[in-house]
């Protein structure tokens, strides 16, 4: 409680039975959301560390409670999110025996830069408790944001103690060095194509709204990284789209084609880089700025012109203070930025369902603020290339998804959200695949109450990411791809959620309206034929193309 949380989620267990009975002695301060597998819990956790820019809390039990948890933990990881899992474990007289459900979480979660944790702990006195609690969130918050493991011994929790709860955690911000802004400064003053790149962890309203006016001054394209794409407004006349899977191939071509390349807390990882192609490795062709909350992302995949390590609360804030020259010679290379990007959003009709005219129509009905949510699969690619995001300023987080391509994250994240923001309205878009992952979570939104919330199932009998894979590397011979799905609506309908089937874009809208008029939970799902794989070609011609080539 003095940390601010007010809702937990995980899956209750014997090894932390003493904290299930602090949650019911504190149960009016502080809710405990039972959850249905600890995959999905940790997913809520993670998308809780998103929304509030603190960390998400998740608790669960020993072994195979952990080993569930761990996808949400390596999502918070690779994400930059900032969470805590608390594990149960077994007492401290039974360690090292392989006692029931006994796991060494210092190795199984491994702190490091390719691990799954940014620090794992296991409390051994119940004295330094709050020590080690407020360790956990300072090291969720500062510098690189990520996920903390803290290991609770059974009989450590049942131990009286004295301990004097310790205050409130702030995290450090570090501002950038001001002779690099200099040098940031010159550096635009001479440079003819630049570009921004902006997203990552750690932003706040009043941060995106410094990167606006950053932007503004400069005349400076804006795209954002994969899955951040709600780190700027995207209806901004800067705003030149999102860079990742199924970029715009002009935004791509102009990102090669950039002089200068500012890297705005994204981490410049294998997505947001094209495979480490748009931006090459170790060093890019192009001027590379990178500006990072931590120093360890800094130089360790490109050698850049001027790396910056800062906090992004501050960083875009101190940026802005740079000064701009009255004429800037790249006004049109922005302007052209803008228009790739309006143009993207034109696509040829699809029949009898088109994706593009389901995401559109969602956002032209729904409240400015709704959430999006989304896990892994090809059917992303229509969110993310026609969802339009208002940008942190506005109503902040409007996009949760896990860059680290974790399959099932989208309907636990929206759970998350429909129960900590019950004024908003809630959509997840999922695959058949990935929905299965997790779809059981649906029971824990009955249960807790939640209402704005849709449920959009893309169904095309199909893991269809990896049918695409196999279509261009082995035309013809797909194995393990297809799927055999149950009646998405009445599998709804089982959990208390409203249902519909649309096979048709032209029912698409009215039952969208009919979700509206309810405000209950609902699921809608879509059938999709299997040959339309992405938002830019079919199945079909991924084969052509390999049979030719």
């Amino acid at each position: 409680m003095a940390q601010g949380v007010s809702t937990c989620f995980g899956v209750p267990g014997e090894s932390y039975l003493a904290v299930l009975d602090g949650f019911h002695e504190y149960r009016d301060r502080i809710r405990f959301v039972a959850c249905r597998q600890e995959g999905g819990a940790a997913f809520m956790a993670e998308a809780q560390g998103k929304l509030s820019g603190r960390p998400g809390i998740c608790f669960v039990t020993r072994g195979p409670g952990a080993t569930n948890a761990s996808i949400g933990v390596h999502t918070a990881f690779q994400d930059s999110t900032p969470m805590i899992l608390f594990v149960g474990q077994v007492a401290s007289d039974q360690r090292d025996r392989e006692a029931f459900q006994e796991l060494d979480y210092r190795q199984m979660f491994g702190p490091g830069t390719l691990g799954l944790a940014k620090w794992v702990g296991e409390v051994q006195h119940a004295d330094r408790l709050p020590e080690y609690v407020a360790r956990a969130f300072h090291t969720a918050m500062q510098g690189r944001p990520g996920p903390v493991v803290l290991a609770l011994p059974e009989d450590m929790l049942t131990r009286a103690t004295g301990a004097p709860v310790l205050p409130r955690v702030e995290p450090v911000r570090a501002w950038p060095a001001p002779g690099g802004l200099r040098d940031l400064r010159a550096m635009l003053l001479v440079a003819e194509r630049p570009i921004v790149i902006a997203g990552g962890s750690g932003w706040d309203a009043e941060a995106a709204c410094a990167l606006q006016r950053f932007a503004e001054n400069w005349q400076l394209p804006v795209a954002c990284g994969w899955r951040f794409q709600d780190t700027f407004d995207n209806r901004h006349p800067l705003y030149a789209g999102d860079v990742g899977i199924g970029i715009n191939p002009r935004l791509a071509a102009r990102i090669r084609a950039a002089d200068l390349v500012v890297a705005l807390g994204v981490r410049l990882g294998e997505m947001t880089t094209g495979g480490y192609a748009l931006l090459q490795a170790p060093r890019p062709t192009q001027k590379l700025v990178h500006i990072h909350a931590g120093a360890e992302e800094l130089g360790r995949v490109y050698a850049a012109e001027l790396l910056l390590q800062a906090s992004m609360a501050v960083a875009a804030k101190a940026l802005e203070s740079l000064a701009a020259p009255a004429d800037l010679p790249w006004a049109a290379h922005t302007a052209a930025a803008r228009a790739d990007y309006e143009a993207n959003l034109v696509a040829p009709a699809v029949e009898p369902l088109d994706l593009a005219v389901v995401v559109k129509t969602l956002q032209r009905l729904l409240p400015e603020d709704t959430v999006f949510t989304n896990g892994a699969g090809n059917y992303s690619g229509w969110l993310h290339r026609y969802c339009r995001h208002p940008g942190l300023q506005h109503h902040g987080r409007t996009q949760l998804a896990p860059t680290s391509g974790a399959m099932g994250y989208g309907l636990p994240a929206a759970v998350a959200t429909a129960l900590l923001h019950p004024q908003r309205t809630v959509v997840n878009l999922a695959g058949d695949g990935d929905f299965l992952m997790t779809g059981q979570e649906l029971a824990t939104a009955t249960g807790y109450g939640a209402k704005r919330l849709l449920s959009v199932v893309v169904d095309n009998g199909s893991y269809g990411t990896i049918r695409m894979h196999q279509e261009r590397e082995y035309p013809g011979r797909t194995s393990g791809s297809d799927l055999f799905n149950p009646d998405f609506a009445a599998f709804a309908r089982a959990f208390g959620w409203r249902s519909e089937f649309i096979a048709r874009t032209e029912d698409f809208e009215p039952a969208l309206r009919r979700f509206v008029r309810a405000g209950t939970p609902t699921l809608l799902h879509l059938k999709l034929d299997t040959d339309v794989i992405t938002s830019r070609t079919t199945l079909g011609a991924i084969r052509a193309a390999a049979q030719r080539g």
